[in-house]
């Protein structure tokens, strides 16, 4: 596989402009790792896939990011190495990734419990994070609390705006503890995805997601060192996205929410005169 075209694939991104305020490194950087992320997610995703070959196509990414860091010829994942190099970053970390999108190609996840999706919000999310606080340039404490807490909350707004698409690909991403705190014993995803209880179990999981919102609105109200726009942008946006959600509910049936680009480009305009 040639390396991708950072820039078309991170522009259909709602946090393009976010990504274009970096400086051109951090910038080339970002667009690496997100499209790294975008193929193997593409990976875990294609419903139409065996999933002895997925699994196998994310063993050889897993082997080729061993190559890079082994200072090999790294193959697909060469595209990587300036970024790898420049920033540090860590190779636990892409493969973190990797195993989480091995979950999803091992078997459909269902109504995990509250720790178990606790390790696949790392893996998916929080790990993404890890990556991209070094590209930001922040310090390692204060970096490593912004993509727990940050990762943590965006995946917890993605579950609860996908619950109706996840289920008609059969899978359940909302925890157990959640569905039985609303009376809701799990059976089939589209039973869980169309039983009128749902706000109540998803009234919990946002409250969550509120808390790890709060804690990363903390981190960059302290103005840590790092370019911090990208970061603050999706906090402002995701957490907007969240609260429209609650207004809302999650009573079936549902509309999917989206974001508003506009009002993401505003806020990017309003956070450069700020910052």
């Amino acid at each position: 596989m040639s390396a991708p075209d950072g820039q078309t694939q991170a522009s259909r991104s709602s946090f393009y402009a976010g990504m274009r305020v970096l400086p051109k490194d951090e910038r080339l950087a970002m667009y690496a790792v997100y499209d790294f992320c975008r193929i193997v997610d593409d990976i875990a995703d294609d419903q139409q896939g065996d999933r002895a070959v997925r699994a196998a196509e994310l063993d050889a990414w897993r082997a080729d990011i061993d190559a890079l860091y082994a200072g090999r010829a790294p193959g697909r994942a060469a595209f990587l190495a300036t970024a790898v190099h420049r920033f540090a970053l860590e190779k636990a970390d892409f493969i973190a990734v990797i195993d989480g999108m091995a979950i999803d190609v091992e078997r459909d996840v269902r109504w995990p419990t509250e720790a178990e999706l606790d390790i696949y919000c790392d893996h998916v999310a929080s790990a993404v994070g890890r990556l991209s606080v070094k590209i930001f340039g922040m310090d390692e404490e204060p970096g490593l609390a912004l993509a727990h807490h940050l990762g943590r909350a965006l995946q917890y707004t993605n579950i609860l705006r996908d619950i109706d698409e996840d289920a008609a690909i059969g899978r359940v991403y909302m925890p157990l503890e959640a569905l039985r705190h609303a009376g809701i014993e799990p059976t089939t995803p589209e039973a869980i995805a169309t039983d009128p209880r749902m706000d109540a179990a998803a009234r919990r999981v946002a409250a969550r997601a509120q808390q790890h919102y709060k804690e990363a609105a903390a981190i960059l109200a302290a103005k840590p060192k790092g370019h911090l726009i990208a970061p603050r942008l999706m906090e402002i946006a995701y957490s907007r996205l969240l609260r429209t959600m609650e207004q809302i509910g999650w009573a079936p049936p549902r509309t999917r929410v989206r974001t508003n680009k506009l009002g993401l480009l505003l806020t990017v305009f309003w956070l450069l005169a700020t910052r």
